[in-house]
């Protein structure tokens, strides 16, 4: 059996954020194709954290800038390592790229750090996004993660786009591969059975702390003078304090927590909410809110990489009048609450239910382990950049080792 090693940046936690499902994805196709995987991660586990013992993965706690990393990987020789996000790899990549050359080096960018940044900054400034704006620090790092690795893996077909458009990044260091659904679907209950709107996502990640903020601010006020008696029910894993004060029960917001059945208040209620200013990747709770036949009310951004040519599960509104107005119709309108319904079953269907992308990724992966060297040297960037990588990147890390000893 061929061993594949994954470095993560967290331990996975499908219940709390749609990286910790798409994780465990790729771990069973890994498993499928009969590899053994072993997860290696720096960071302490929370109780979220998933069992990965069930799943027949071996677990392994890894330090930052510390040798014992170099001896772990030695006696391990994985055939493969999967770098969790662009930072693992700035970490852990010139020591498999030292003690284990022959890895196959793959990257899971999860979602475009510099694309996600930039609108951030573009959003807290007030202004429109500029191109200069991906030509950050950050994307000068992300950008020399994907060159230094062998393959990159991309979820969303747009971020492919702006990689090659604006990065002139080479397809073949580039795997699309979207998250996997499988039908049959059922959307119950119906349309009077549920009531309220719901949005949901995990609160460390920053566009949905600002997209929750923005909803009871700009949007919600707008809904409640429409609809006097409706609720908004907010949930999400690790809320900070100042979030939960955004807790209001007689204007009918209301921020839960966690929840502990994602898909169960999902599906009972009518219409989810996702006002995402900015962001990356395919967004979680609209692709559950899919599964559960919950039509939805997002921005361009929250629907980026997720409709291709084909109508949405609802409505796409940028501006906070006309994303309220839209809720309200979608709410109160059976006949269009249940076209958007079957516009989501449509865009599961099309994008996200084939297992064709996942083959393709396995078959892909069994050829660069034998033109591992061809597949190389046609990437003279990455071999340049991995050469300097080395140099620095490994000094530093010595440097930060020997100051530790030294401390202790």
């Amino acid at each position: 059996m061929k061993q594949l090693l994954i470095i993560g940046t967290v331990w996975p936690e499908p219940t709390s954020s749609a990286a910790g499902g798409r994780m465990m994805q790729l771990i069973q196709w890994f498993q499928q194709d009969a590899w053994k995987v072993c997860f290696a991660c720096p960071a302490g586990e929370s109780e979220l954290s998933s069992l990965l013992h069930e799943s027949s993965v071996r677990k392994e706690i890894i330090a930052l800038n510390d040798p014992s990393f170099d001896a772990f990987i030695s006696e391990l020789k994985p055939d493969a390592v999967l770098f969790d996000r662009f930072m693992m790899e700035e970490q852990f990549g010139w020591r498999v790229a030292q003690y284990c050359p022959q890895a196959l080096r793959l990257l899971d960018t999860e979602d475009l750090h510099l694309l996600r940044l930039a609108r951030q900054q573009a959003v807290k400034e007030g202004r429109m996004l500029l191109d200069s704006d991906l030509k950050s620090e950050v994307a000068k790092r992300e950008i020399a993660a994907i060159l230094r690795c062998d393959l990159s893996l991309m979820i969303s077909s747009f971020e492919m786009e702006v990689l090659q458009s604006v990065f002139h990044i080479d397809e073949q260091l580039l795997q699309y591969l979207p998250i996997h659904v499988k039908g049959p679907y059922s959307f119950e209950p119906t349309f009077e059975e549920r009531s309220g709107f719901v949005t949901i996502g995990n609160f460390r990640h920053p566009p949905n702390s600002d997209a929750m903020r923005y909803l009871k601010s700009d949007i919600w006020p707008l809904i409640r003078k429409v609809l006097p008696d409706a609720t908004m029910h907010v949930y999400g894993s690790y809320p900070s304090p100042a979030l939960l004060q955004l807790n209001h029960p007689a204007s009918g917001f209301l921020v839960h927590g966690r929840a502990n059945n994602a898909f169960e208040v999902m599906r009972n209620a009518r219409v989810c909410l996702a006002p995402l200013r900015f962001g990356a990747g395919i967004k979680g709770k609209l692709l559950e809110a899919m599964l559960c036949g919950t039509p939805s009310v997002t921005t361009r951004i929250g629907a980026e990489g997720m409709q291709g040519d084909l109508p949405w599960n609802g409505h796409v509104c940028d501006d906070a009048a006309d994303f309220a107005s839209a809720a309200e119709h979608l709410y109160t309108s059976k006949v269009d609450w249940t076209t958007a319904q079957a516009h989501g079953k449509q865009l599961l269907e099309t994008l996200f239910e084939s297992d064709a992308p996942s083959q393709e990724f396995m078959e892909r992966v069994h050829y660069l382990l034998a033109h591992l060297e061809e597949h190389r040297l046609a990437n003279f960037m990455g071999s340049m950049l991995m050469h300097h990588t080395l140099q620095s990147t490994k000094y530093m890390a010595r440097w930060i080792e020997e100051k530790n000893r030294t401390i202790t």
